[in-house]
């Protein structure tokens, strides 16, 4: 987008914002046929998508009270969808305004670990979008921005969608939603990995990665899965702001989403298994670990019962003035200890 650094002082200076300066988080450029058209003040090209010539596309990035307040001014938003704007809202959702559209947009990204396992997989984030038939406005909260690669696809020369401001918008959804299937494929990768964690011959039951991915994933979800009802109302409801001709990419998308949405679901279910196998392996080396510690106790038992009725110096053990009953004693003390052993190799505890 063209950045305009300066409000022209021979119109009207925007209200709560204290200054002729424009504010650092806004850009704004006016497109006539699908290209950035020359526009040097904002309240200029206002007039000019407001009378046809056009459309103007405003960007903000954490925009400010006072800067919602004055562009609702000029462009005539709802002061809730001004207040959402400046708090920022995270789900997904559709809203109409009189003859207006606000898209509020999850956003997501996926985010290397590399040597922290603690840290998060999947960070997220929010894009709003204002839509009327002369003008939109995008405004992001938090996440990585991609508005470059929004701006790429908008300006690009293609039949694909209608121009205007419902352009962007479709641009702005296609992008988010090629976020969600790239983040849905390296989540499938981090799930296949943990899987041959838990079923690999020498890898160990590793609960906490497991529970890490899925509560990553449910975060992955609650992103992906509001988008799918806005998004079909597009594409089945009359907007004043889309065209019946655009209704068909809007489908489109929401058909994507709905993929990603089954790709996530048989992640989760896919997790859920990996999660109950590995805490039945778990449970099973601790049945293993019990059964040895039980056939060593047994096989100690012996000698230890030996040695407490000889150790008790009874006046009376005709046995002891035997010749050779020390040996006899200690064969028994063995064989018993031998017999036990091999009686457990047998049964597979020991």
């Amino acid at each position: 987008m063209t950045v305009r650094s300066n409000w022209d002082s021979a119109h009207e200076r925007p209200r709560g914002l204290g200054t002729k300066k424009m504010p650092p988080e806004l850009i704004w450029s006016r497109y006539v046929g699908g290209h950035p058209c020359p526009s040097e003040v904002l309240d200029e090209a206002v007039g000019a998508a407001r009378h046809g010539d056009g459309y103007i596309w405003i960007g903000l990035h954490n925009p400010t009270e006072a800067t919602m307040e004055a562009l609702g001014e000029r462009i005539g938003l709802h002061e809730l969808a001004i207040e959402d704007a400046v708090h920022g809202h995270r789900r997904s959702k559709l809203e109409r305004f009189d003859e207006n559209l606000f898209f509020v947009i999850s956003t997501v990204a996926y985010v290397d670990r590399g040597a922290d396992e603690a840290a998060e997989i999947v960070t997220t984030g929010e894009l709003m979008v204002f839509l009327g038939d002369w003008y939109v406005m995008t405004s992001r909260h938090s996440g990585p921005t991609r508005m470059a690669e929004v701006r790429r696809e908008v300006e690009q020369d293609s039949d694909d969608m209608p121009l205007g401001p419902s352009r962007v918008l479709y641009a702005c959804l296609s992008v988010a939603i090629d976020d969600f299937e790239r983040v849905a494929a390296q989540m499938e990768e981090d799930v296949e990995d943990c899987e041959e964690l838990v079923f690999g011959n020498d890898g160990q039951p590793d609960v906490e990665r497991a529970y890490a991915i899925k509560r990553e994933l449910i975060e992955f979800r609650r992103c992906v899965g509001p988008l799918g009802a806005p998004l079909t109302a597009l594409c089945t409801r009359d907007f004043p702001s889309i065209g019946e001709d655009a209704r068909p990419y809007f489908r489109e998308l929401a058909e994507r989403v709905q993929q990603v949405r089954e790709t996530v679901g048989a992640m989760e279910d896919q997790l859920t298994n990996i999660l109950q196998a590995a805490l039945a392996r778990a449970s099973m080396a601790d049945n293993r670990d019990m059964r040895k510690i039980s056939a060593a106790v047994a096989i100690l038992a012996i000698p230890t019962t030996l040695g407490a009725i000889y150790g008790m110096n009874f006046t009376d053990m005709p046995e002891l003035s035997w010749a050779g009953s020390y040996f006899v004693v200690m064969a028994v003390n063995v064989i018993g200890m031998v017999v036990l052993y091999l009686l457990f190799r047998k049964f597979k505890w020991l």
